[in-house]
């Protein structure tokens, strides 16, 4: 394993025992007992609480220690974006299931007005779309339409694009999506709408708009993800650092 990914492994698993209740006093153990049950460093164990405070899953109290989030317990059954260093249609899930990935359309574009300004593009440079439909146990709930700098990932092909992108970018070049700008809105449902999401024509669609930034900085992502109503959901932890 890359000692990059240790973290990554570490809060993946402490995240499920915490769905699964392993804390039922909502206390997790102290760093130094995590480093000697998982046999790594402070460090390791440091950068994945870390990760999982700016989720919002969990919270220090000075001079307590580390606590579980009651309100994440209460909503990490249903649909919701947990502020994640993945992509918002990445961290999407339900009972801890990840959804099925369609690729509907994928293709080189020259880059739109728009999307040069989202992604700081120039005139001439061309963009990725990705186009794909999200499934949960059969069932349909996103379209999504992403647009990704070929200048910035270079060699993706559709083998990649039908997975996650996001994992892609943290195996092959060690960089997180770390930061997002989104838009959140409804507007009456499209006959495409109606049609892969099985909405009828009296009802709305949910969309989620946003650009996605790499740890460095650079916009890896304009994405326009269209939901079923009944799964828009989203949870924001926001955090306020003092100077």
């Amino acid at each position: 394993m890359k000692p990059e990914a240790i973290y990554v492994t570490i809060q993946a698993d402490l995240k499920q025992k915490i769905y699964k209740g392993d804390f039922s006093n909502l206390k997790l153990p102290d760093e130094r007992t995590l480093a000697e049950n998982y046999n790594v460093s402070r460090s390791s164990i440091k950068r994945a609480l870390n990760v999982l405070v700016q989720q919002g899953i969990i919270f220090k109290k000075r001079g307590s220690g580390t606590f579980v989030n009651p309100l994440y317990l209460k909503n990490h059954d249903l649909f919701q974006h947990e502020g994640s260093n993945l992509g918002v249609s990445d961290s999407f899930r339900v009972d801890g299931k990840a959804p099925s990935i369609e690729l509907l359309d994928f293709r080189v574009l020259p880059a739109t007005q728009e999307q040069q300004l989202a992604l700081f593009l120039n005139e001439g440079d061309f963009v990725y779309e990705i186009k794909r439909l999200r499934r949960l146990e059969g069932i349909p709930f996103m379209i999504e339409r992403g647009y990704v700098p070929i200048n910035v990932l270079p060699g993706l092909n559709k083998e990649i694009v039908a997975g996650s992108v996001y994992e892609y970018v943290e195996n092959s070049k060690n960089r997180t999506v770390t930061k997002s700008f989104m838009t959140i809105m409804a507007e009456p449902s499209t006959d495409e709408d109606q049609r892969l999401l099985e909405l009828s024509d009296k009802e709305p669609v949910g969309i989620m708009e946003g650009i996605f930034f790499m740890d460095d900085g650079t916009p890896l992502e304009f994405s326009t993800m269209r939901l079923h109503y009944k799964y828009l959901r989203y949870n924001a932890f926001v955090s306020i650092d003092s100077e």
